[in-house]
């Protein structure tokens, strides 16, 4: 299905920003990784003043707690200011993790209402509103979670749907939520099922960039990513940014804006080939910022293998975490096993209870602990002891 053309008489050069999952104030093992996620902000800021976009769009997980700690709100507040004073406004919506589990708590952004509403908007309940006097419209809903909530919301798009359709000018959506065709586990919905009328879908949740123009819609599908490598995510090389999307004429046309982060390596190697990988690694590095490295080791036979290269890897790199690939037919755990924790907790509760009641577990109670970070770091530093002892 191919979207009627749009009247764009006495349209006007403009241009907005489309930034999400910021998570700031994520839990780092080191100060210097949590400056990183504040710095990647205040860098996405910067370039936004520097293009001169006329808004920002922030697609939800702003915080990465529904309870940040003050530097992550101080930090959102002072960015959120530099932009209103370079005269751009801000539009965001709620992010699964930007909301309290729990009914009775308000989401932080209710608590700074009125100091929040000088220099951002929040639009995450559906309501459409107008970009100054421009003829753009922009409708965003907060994070909505499976089941009852995203059947909803489904419905809600019949009706916002329509209104698009009939605007004369840009209609941009902002949701908080993962598509199929994005990623392997998401499945709030398809794309097919999207409003088909909007000449621009800014969306957040997933953590990688993704970029798609579907036939049956009317603009661009995209998800910038996470600004920073989540706490949660693997070490990796993929690059980490934003968009800055041109809407000056009567398509949207997105452009990809990397942010220069610390560097990261991922290396393949064996032990016997390590010390040397790691030397010639060291010797490409620069000597005011410590990268991160995450190693996949194959013909691995024990920590041992390994033990007199920590030294090495400490001093030289900020963070770094291994996987291992054994020559037995057998699959130890590992440290690097637990890069993402949570959904092996979720896979591992599918097998043994089932997908029912594994998605009660994990989608109702889990998230309601606030100390699942703290959980994961227990497990995983009492496993590093059982295996310590396994080799004396």
């Amino acid at each position: 299905m191919q979207c009627p053309p749009k009247d764009y008489q006495n349209w006007i050069k403009m241009k907005f920003a489309h930034i999400s999952d910021t998570h700031l104030g994520q839990y780092r093992s080191k100060v210097d990784r949590e400056n990183d996620t504040y710095d990647a902000f205040i860098q996405a800021v910067s370039k936004s003043i520097e293009a001169k976009v006329d808004f920002v769009i922030l697609s939800g997980d702003i915080f990465d707690k529904s309870k940040p700690p003050n530097k992550a709100i101080v930090t959102l507040m002072q960015q959120l200011k530099l932009l209103k004073q370079n005269d751009i406004e801000t539009y965001f919506i709620l992010g699964d993790h930007d909301q309290p589990k729990q009914n009775r708590e308000q989401p932080i952004h209710s608590i700074f209402k009125e100091n929040l509403a000088n220099v951002a908007h929040h639009i995450g309940n559906g309501e459409p509103i107008t970009f100054k006097d421009s003829n753009v419209l922009l409708v965003g809903f907060d994070h909505k979670e499976r089941g009852v909530d995203v059947e909803e919301l489904k419905k809600n798009f019949q009706k916002i749907d329509s209104l698009a359709k009939e605007h004369k000018g840009h209609s941009i959506l902002i949701l908080h939520q993962g598509i199929t065709e994005a990623h392997e586990y998401a499945d709030d919905f398809n794309a097919n099922e999207l409003p088909k009328n909007f000449t621009y879908y800014a969306l957040g949740d997933i953590h990688a960039k993704f970029e798609k123009k579907y036939d049956f819609l009317g603009g661009p599908l995209t998800y910038p990513g996470a600004i920073e490598i989540s706490s949660k995510d693997p070490i990796s090389e993929l690059t980490r940014g934003f968009y800055i999307i041109d809407i000056s004429g009567d398509k949207a046309i997105p452009t990809w804006i990397e942010l220069n982060l610390r560097p990261r390596f991922v290396i393949e190697t064996t032990p016997a080939e390590l010390h040397e990988k790691i030397n010639e690694l060291i010797s490409k590095i620069e000597p005011n910022q410590k990268p991160l490295l995450r190693l996949i080791i194959s013909e691995f036979n024990g920590w041992d293998e390994i033990r007199a290269e920590t030294e090495l890897l400490n001093e030289h790199f900020l963070d770094w975490t291994y996987k291992t690939e054994t020559n037995e037919q057998q699959f130890p755990i590992t440290i690097a096993d637990f890069e993402d924790i949570h959904e092996k907790f979720r896979e591992l509760a599918t097998k043994n209870i089932g997908s029912e009641l594994a998605e009660l577990a994990f989608d109702k109670i889990y998230p309601a602990t606030d100390e699942k970070d703290g959980i994961s770091e227990i497990i995983i530093e009492n496993y590093k002891k059982f295996k310590e002892a396994e080799h004396k």
